[in-house]
């Protein structure tokens, strides 16, 4: 079992930036992948970024890439996501996950365990 907290949300304008950080607890935190998700009001959870265990491979959805960049520090149990030259469609609740084994997952169907989410809202 692993447990997810994220943090680091908020209200920016466009074009600014915001780390996200997402704190694991439990099992052996570099068993897992990891992958940060959205949600915008009244559309799916999307794909965002993922990272393998030892944080040798990224991958990033198109609508992300060069602006947001994918972390993980596995002494603090951490993966990170930061977010630069955002826009006001990055405006969603961001989520945190988890999945077991050393390969990334861009499906929501593909991760084991999941955190409850921070919210991030970018002002035009």
């Amino acid at each position: 079992q692993v447990q997810l907290v994220e943090s680091g949300g908020g209200l920016v304008q466009a074009g600014g930036s915001l780390r996200l950080s997402c704190a694991a607890s439990g099992r052996t935190f570099s068993s897992y992948a990891m992958g940060w998700f959205r949600q915008a009001p009244g559309k799916e959870r999307e794909f965002v970024a993922t990272i393998t265990w030892n944080g040798g491979n990224t991958y990033y959805a198109d609508s992300v890439k060069g602006r947001f960049t994918i972390s993980r520090d596995n002494a603090k149990n951490t993966v990170y996501l930061q977010m630069n030259s955002l826009k006001p469609e990055d405006t969603a609740v961001y989520y945190c996950a988890a999945r077991e084994g050393l390969l990334v997952g861009l499906n929501r169907s593909e991760y084991d365990y999941w955190g409850q989410g921070t919210q991030v809202t970018v002002s035009s």
